[in-house]
């Protein structure tokens, strides 16, 4: 079957248009079925306990104090901390018990015999029941004593400090501020078990699991599961079936003059875009620096190796791990963003043979805006953290949600950085860009980086008074949709453009090759959101609607890996192929982006297993190796091949990067398979069996099992900062050898655009 681009590009946009349908419509029921907010919480005689306005300001408490990066809310954020919801409501059913002890046998729950325990247990499920009716909240006598208790252990913990869990002083500034940090955690614990009007299960889905309040797993989320193992294999077939049935042509080193790298000129845009690598480089030691700090944080709570023994000062007092988590994220967000926009703006003169005028001072004022705004950004988050900017915190300080942490007026000028390398991107593939139809490959480049732009704006739909629930809802179209939408995109468009530019495939089977597995990435990814709504206080129609589309992601990832293993094979066939180390990356790429998003994801998203694991350290498995694995490895691939066609003919040498390489790899696989998945299935054993805050306390990492797992860390997060203090120092090395552009190059200097501009 042989497909034309065309009709691949009108199934495209059909794909694009139902998942506008589709997401639309989430979002406007999002608003509507969103957990209420009461006007008032009041007690059993009608006393005020607390205002709807003390729970958006807990929440503003919550996210101005980056609680998000210690701690987590409804499963999503940090795991060094409690996850506040899965907490308050462990507490809640501590404190109800105590309360009905004391009041009906006068002693202390512990103390009673098995029947009343039973007895005050059905006391506690029974108060915990039942549907919301409208109107205000009313607790009883047992839920406000709870309250209050739930408000002074919060206040004592995140007020005054506990360095035992990891909280610094004065983490949250005041008394006042606490409590109704407080309101808000115990406001999510209330519709985590309180059942929507007319339904069966509360707003989350009955998470987080916590037996003693009654919450358990749906029959939902065990028959999707059962629903999502079959459409697998169904899945898996299909897949075998369209690449059998699907002319593609597959990379071919054979027949084609792959140009050596000293053949190619380089023009004064390509220096210039050369600019961003070691900004990026940077960057990444910064964050490796700081992972390796954050590890350490679940072992030593407040200490670093014992220096605070030393100076007397704790360093969880100078860096709290909330801090060190926000920069750590942005961090690596920002080193791999400004690395794939270097190499966007690097690969069109090898294509196209043209410099637009000025070319090179417009990428230089884009790599200072990018600086200005990480400064910016990263500076902003500790100076609104600390109070410096008032009511105006979330706008140029710290927004406070995981992985949109910087202010609003930064993450506008992320916006305008896309929207200038978009237009320098165009200036560079003009020729390319008159010469092809609008799916051709260079359009697909721009595709891929706009719709990273658009998708980033569904951050500007919220404020911190919106409800936690619809924030989640636009928060993950942010998160997923780049990670599984339009940077998977990208990825099979860059590695298409630079299969072109060096001669191991032509441009028009890039090009059909691109738009299919973009098809797969739109008709998945984009709807495969909704596996994050099923416990954060949307409606459980998004259960059967997440389940299918999460098991189908998982298809794209196997055409991508497929592709690298024919990419390896056709680097294979010659001997002289001179770009095998950036290969490598690219191959790394592909493997990871199986292991880490296709393997751990789909197994971590399974309904029923989600619903215990979500928030654990399978999450952080999945990615790490997502992350640094997928993308992370392609675009220090894209650097390697920058690097290696800029370097003086005669002066290459890819030792230390190949020596970077080994390390990353082999410290990634340590990381990951030696510590941090052992640690979360102990942790997944301890939801089944106990609960979920159980699986999430200081008491479970504090196990000498967890701790010495913990240690196990070590050798791979050292592997991967030496590795990263080798690239470094590697790319200070390669700084003196670079070749001089030439001030006017033609498309007859340009070896690697052979056959680009013509219409193969």
């Amino acid at each position: 079957m042989e497909l034309k681009r065309k009709t691949i590009a009108k199934v495209i946009a059909a794909a694009f248009v139902f998942n506008l349908v589709v997401m639309g419509a989430g979002a406007w029921i999002a608003y509507q079925e969103a957990p209420p907010i009461p006007e008032q919480v009041v007690g059993p005689d009608g006393e005020t306990v607390l205002t709807g306005e003390d729970i958006r300001e807990g929440k503003k408490t919550f996210q101005k104090n980056g609680l998000m990066n210690h701690g987590s809310i409804l499963g999503n954020g940090a795991y060094y901390g409690a996850d506040y919801t899965a907490d308050s409501l462990e507490l809640k059913t501590q404190h109800m018990r105590t309360y009905y002890a004391e009041e009906r046998y006068g002693t202390e729950y512990d103390s009673l015999s098995t029947a009343e325990q039973a007895a005050v247990d059905d006391d506690v499920k029974q108060d915990l029941s039942g549907e919301y009716e409208g109107g205000n909240i009313k607790y009883s006598a047992a839920e406000l004593y709870a309250h209050e208790q739930v408000r002074q252990e919060y206040v004592e913990r995140y007020h005054e400090g506990s360095h035992e869990r990891g909280v610094p002083e004065g983490m949250i500034d005041s008394e006042a501020d606490a409590r109704q940090f407080a309101d808000f955690a115990m406001w999510t614990a209330w519709f985590s078990h309180t059942d929507r009007p007319g339904g069966e299960h509360s707003y989350t889905n009955d998470w987080p699991y916590e037996p003693a309040a009654g919450n358990d797993a749906t029959g939902a989320a065990m028959t999707w599961s059962v629903v999502a193992m079959v459409l697998l294999v169904g899945a898996a077939g299909a897949g075998i079936w369209l690449y059998n049935a699907v002319s593609l042509p597959e990379p071919s080193a054979g027949d084609l003059s792959v140009p050596e790298p000293g053949d190619v000129s380089i023009f004064p845009s390509q220096r210039a875009a050369l600019r961003f690598i070691p900004v990026a480089a940077g960057l990444f030691l910064a964050q490796v620096l700081l992972g390796g700090l954050l590890a350490h944080f679940y072992i030593e709570r407040a200490g670093f190796f014992g220096i605070e023994e030393i100076f007397g000062v704790h360093i969880l007092q100078l860096l709290p791990f909330a801090m060190a988590k926000t920069w750590h994220i942005d961090l690596g967000i920002l080193w791999i963003a400004a690395t794939w926009l270097g190499a966007g703006l690097f690969l069109p003169p090898l294509l196209t043979g043209h410099e637009p005028k000025r070319q090179s001072t417009y990428i230089d004022v884009l790599l200072v805006a990018i600086v200005v705004v990480t400064v910016g950004g990263l500076g902003g988050i500790w100076l609104g953290s600390h109070g410096y900017f008032g009511d105006l915190w979330w706008l140029v300080g710290n927004e406070g949600l995981e992985y949109l942490e910087v202010g609003k007026l930064w993450q506008v000028g992320l916006l305008v950085g896309f929207g200038l390398w978009a237009v320098l991107s165009i200036r560079g593939l003009k020729p390319l860009l008159d010469r092809e139809p609008v799916f051709g490959l260079a359009h697909m480049i721009l595709y891929a980086g706009g719709s990273i732009a658009l998708l980033f704006t569904a951050g500007f739909f919220f404020t911190p008074e919106t409800n936690i629930a619809v924030t989640e809802f636009w928060r993950w179209w942010v998160v997923h949709m780049w990670v599984e939408g339009a940077f998977e995109f990208f990825i099979v468009a860059i590695i298409g453009l630079t299969l072109v530019s060096m001669n191991l495939l032509s441009r028009r089977s890039a090009e059909k090759a691109v738009m299919l597995q973009a098809l797969l990435v739109m008709s998945t990814g984009v709807i495969g959101v909704s596996h994050h709504y099923w416990w954060v206080g949307m409606p459980d129609m998004w259960v059967p609607i997440g389940s299918v589309f999460s098991t189908l992601e998982l298809l794209p990832l196997v055409f991508i890996l497929y592709e690298a293993l024919g990419q390896y094979r056709a680097m294979s066939e010659t001997g002289g192929f001179p770009y095998k180390l950036p290969f490598m990356f690219i191959i790394a790429s592909g493997v990871w982006n199986f292991v880490g998003a296709g393997v751990l994801g789909f197994f971590i998203n399974l309904p029923l297993i989600n619903y215990y694991e979500h928030g654990t350290y399978l999450t952080v498995g999945h990615a790490h190796a997502a992350m640094f694995g997928a993308f992370g490895f392609l675009a220090l691939g894209m650097v390697t091949y920058m690097l290696q066609l800029a370097i003086k003919p005669g002066r290459w040498n890819g030792s230390w990067l190949r020596a970077a390489f080994w390390c990353w790899n082999v410290g990634l696989a340590l990381m990951v398979f030696v510590s941090v998945l052992p640690v979360g299935f102990l942790q997944l054993e301890a939801a089944f069996t106990g609960s979920y805050a159980a699986a999430r306390s200081v008491a479970f990492y504090n196990q000498p099992l967890v701790q010495t797992l913990f240690w196990a860390r070590l050798p791979g997060d050292t592997l991967i900062i030496l590795g990263t203090a080798i690239y470094a120092a590697d790319l200070v090395r390669k700084r003196f050898v670079l070749r001089a552009s030439e001030d006017d190059p033609t498309v007859e200097d340009m070896a690697v655009a052979e056959g680009v501009m013509s219409d193969d």
